[in-house]
């Protein structure tokens, strides 16, 4: 009698280790640092390289997990429920085995375990993956009959699931994290918009970052050499369209470095110079091309200068390489530039804000958070939230900012000025 009762208790506690490795696997494998495993998998290490493989099908892992921590856990609590009642029968023995049974499969199965895993995830799923993997390869056909009874079941009331389809995207998933450990404290706030910066190239085209046609520096092409070299020197930047005839007609681009050859082969002599034989052809692409896309194309084709039209070829603007850097690492300013270019910050706390200013670029120098989804420039998300245009002296409010209009030429806002964040209880009132 003893001795079974020794059998009986040692098969029990058996039975509650292997549900608790259960309980440690799967917190442990669902915490794991996807980028740490793929990096010691890389470096050679196998417990690595098992637990991507377990996570590389993530919904047959838990599944496995689920099967074995169950039907253990139900095992042991039904050996405890009939060894029990037989020492003390009836409903007493139930209640004395269902308060024991809560207690070990409480503390020692699903806290100790899980606490365990969460203070050490990564050790412990690649101390786990051996066994956990032959737990998948063993409970298999089992899960993928679950799945498929699942699934058939879900598609009676209308849920069709497709297992193709990830329901987290990885750079949402990238996303979700940043902003996690920014509200934490770990992320600074420039390291958090250089890494969503990268993230949104893709959503973003270039009509959102491009130079707008009438803030572009332009030269005639027909100018006298002295007065097109005077004209470059005065300019700020190194790459400049010409055109022909009327503004909108781009022939070329002309770069200053090209020019300071031509200037040199003619020893000096301005007039000496053939602008038409230095320009450079223009590179002209579409307003919906996506930033990530457009990035591509200048490191491939080896360019920093691009001019942006619409679908009926009409000019609308230029992108550089910079304008999409500045949307990652925000603006590069060198000692030819002007920090924040129509934005100037207010004693009150205020700001004045040329119309044509970005909102990104209004977000970056402020560190607020006005939407862009809309409307590319200040004045344009005033426009977009007011329905109409609005008059010199009328104020809004929008998005927990006050705006007031203060300068207008015919129908285009040029000066506004913008409040910083106000109070919920403020913005009520």
């Amino acid at each position: 009698m003893i001795a079974t009762t020794w059998a009986i208790s040692l098969l029990i506690l058996a039975l509650l280790a292997i549900s608790a490795v259960f309980s440690a696997a799967e917190t442990a494998l669902t915490r794991a640092s996807r980028g740490r495993m793929h990096q010691l998998e890389r470096d050679g290490d196998h417990g690595a390289q098992r637990v991507n493989r377990l996570l590389g099908d993530q919904e047959t892992m838990i599944g496995a997990v689920l099967i074995g921590y169950n039907v253990i856990n139900i095992l042991s609590s039904a050996l405890a429920t009939e060894f029990i009642t037989k020492v003390v029968p009836g409903g007493w023995g139930v209640a004395i085995a269902t308060g024991v049974m809560t207690v070990l499969v409480v503390v020692f199965v699903e806290v100790l375990p899980k606490t365990l895993a969460i203070v050490r995830a990564d050790d412990v799923a690649r101390s786990l993956s051996a066994p956990m993997l032959l737990a998948v390869r063993l409970l298999g056909p089992v899960i993928y009959a679950i799945q498929w009874i699942v699934r058939h079941t879900l598609r009676l009331f209308g849920v069709n699931l497709d297992m193709s389809i990830d329901v987290l995207a990885a750079h949402e998933e990238i996303r979700g994290a940043v902003e996690y450990h920014h509200s934490e404290g770990s992320v600074e706030s420039r390291d958090r918009r250089m890494l969503g910066g990268v993230l949104d190239l893709s959503d973003m085209d270039v009509a959102e970052v491009m130079v707008h046609r009438k803030l572009m520096s332009i030269i005639d092409i027909a100018l006298p050499p002295r007065e097109l070299v005077a004209r470059v020197l005065e300019e700020e930047h190194t790459r400049l369209p010409l055109y022909r005839d009327e503004p909108e007609n781009i022939v070329g681009v002309l770069h200053a470095k090209d020019l300071l050859r031509a200037l040199a082969a003619a020893h000096g002599k301005v007039e000496g110079i053939d602008v038409a034989a230095i320009v450079r052809e223009p590179w002209f692409i579409p307003e919906t091309t996506n930033l990530k896309d457009q990035l591509n194309a200048f490191l491939k084709r080896r360019s920093h200068f691009a001019l942006v039209v619409d679908e009926y070829g009409a000019l609308q603007g230029l992108v550089t390489l910079e304008d999409i850097l500045e949307e990652i690492v925000g603006e590069i300013d060198d000692e030819h530039d002007q920090a924040i270019l129509g934005v100037r910050r207010q004693a009150d706390g205020s700001v004045h804000v040329d119309g044509h200013v970005t909102v990104r670029d209004l977000n970056r120098a402020m560190d607020w958070d006005l939407p862009d989804d809309h409307a590319v420039t200040v004045a344009g998300l005033v426009i977009h939230e007011a329905q109409t245009i609005p008059e010199p002296g009328q104020k809004f409010l929008f998005h927990r900012h006050r705006f007031q209009i203060l300068r207008r030429q015919r129908n285009q806002v040029t000066a506004l000025r913008v409040s910083p964040p106000l109070a919920r209880e403020d913005e009520a009132s």
